[in-house]
């Protein structure tokens, strides 16, 4: 039997699981301290074309399973730039950002050189990644993986727990009632590609404190007493930086 714990946050009910749950191809498991979640990589919706113009990998399904911390604490501190942010309840990686900088002398205007200093964004540069109507695509490895939290991947979900971060705290989309404190930088970018700050680059971005109720990693403390992450219609869409311990399977290369 499943039982739902209810916390509210800006008005909103959240259903929290708190037995194991199995979705699609997903599974998971609680043991020893860890949850572990696998998947053959495949979503429960119907994806995007693949390759594309703009994104060449075909999905490949293939077997994955990612461990987190099933008791997670606060440590005090943040770790930032993991392979992933988390996985969602049905298998699938949560990956915001991009390997991609801006580089005027690639064809395609970007590539893996970071030397430009202006990461490409991945929801901001969607059409130029070939991302999906399901805010994904797949990489060099044909790993399907979204880039945020679309209407045909939410449909999917029961409640509003859709994933866990890379730390093992839980992620949480409640639509309006979670709101970022990340805000669009005003003026123009100092250096080339130039222009607006648009949302097209990571660095277009900055934290504002107390402009959202969300915290600089998207999480908040919820009237239950505990910390969560929220999954968010604007920048950073899904956590990018954790405050619990982050569990190795999402350190390194993705």
């Amino acid at each position: 039997m499943q039982v739902l714990i209810n916390m509210a946050i800006a008005g909103s009910l959240i259903m929290t699981a708190a037995t194991a749950m199995t979705i699609g191809s997903a599974s998971e498991e609680v043991s020893g301290g860890e949850r572990c979640i696998t998947s053959d990589a495949t979503p429960t919706h119907q994806t995007g074309s693949f390759p594309n113009a703009n994104s060449p990998n075909r999905v490949v399904a293939q077997s994955i399973t990612y461990c987190v911390d099933a008791t997670p604490d606060l440590t005090g501190r943040i770790t930032e730039r993991t392979n992933a942010s988390g996985i969602s309840v049905s298998g699938i990686l949560f990956r915001p950002g991009t390997a991609d900088w801006y580089d005027g002398s690639s064809p395609r205007g970007f590539s893996r050189d970071p030397s430009s200093g202006w990461r490409l964004e991945g929801m901001g540069s969607a059409d130029a990644l070939g991302i999906d109507a399901a805010f994904g695509h797949p990489d060099n490895r044909g790993l399907y993986h979204y880039h945020a939290a679309s209407p045909a991947f939410l449909d999917g979900t029961e409640g509003t727990l859709i994933g866990y971060a890379a730390d093992g705290f839980e992620i949480h989309y409640v639509g309006d009632a979670a709101q970022s404190s990340w805000r669009l930088k005003s003026g123009k970018r100092p250096t080339a590609p130039f222009g607006t700050y648009d949302g097209a680059f990571e660095q277009d971005w900055e934290n504002v404190a107390g402009s959202g109720n969300l915290d600089q990693c998207n999480g908040a403390m919820t009237s239950a007493g505990t910390y969560a992450y929220f999954a968010t219609d604007t920048f950073p869409f899904f956590p990018r930086c954790f405050k619990g311990t982050v569990s190795s399977d999402f350190l390194g290369r993705p």
